[in-house]
């Protein structure tokens, strides 16, 4: 069963993104198989897996190269959970715990029209130039995130 739900894991990070056990745990589930969380830490480990900016990649993987705007693009879709605009800021929510982590790519985006962002646990707050710039910005995002 070990060997079999091994290569799984390899052909499912082969074939796609995935970012979390959580992810993989499903993934593994359609394909009939069964793991926990401990059991799924311990496999990656064995087959060597490591956790880059495309999400897990096998051992041996040329890693892909994201550029900021992509790597943004993939938070927002990921963590993006509403967006709003009120004047000159564009109000993110995001998952308990995952404000930090949209707005270091937020940042490192560097979107023109974006003075700066303050991050608290599941709530983003982006400075923009002018409520112009507040309702472009917000709308550049949604795109980003495929919301409608």
């Amino acid at each position: 069963m070990k060997s079999r739900r091994h290569a799984i894991i390899r052909n499912l990070i082969a074939s796609g993104e995935i970012w979390s056990q959580a992810e993989l745990a499903k993934l593994l589930s359609r394909e009939g198989v069964e793991a926990t969380q401990a059991t799924l830490s311990r496999d990656l480990a064995e087959i060597g897996v490591l956790k880059g900016p495309s999400g897990y990649q096998l051992p041996g993987a040329t890693p892909a190269v994201v550029t900021p705007e992509g790597a943004l693009a993939r938070v927002l879709k990921r963590e993006l959970l509403t967006i709003d605009v009120g004047g000159t800021l564009v109000v993110l929510k995001t998952p308990i715990g995952h404000g930090n982590a949209l707005a270091i790519e937020l940042d490192r985006a560097n979107i023109s029209g974006v003075l700066g962002t303050i991050a608290g646990d599941d709530t983003i707050f982006v400075a923009a130039r002018s409520e112009l710039a507040a309702r472009r910005i917000a709308k550049h995002f949604r795109d980003l995130a495929e919301l409608t």
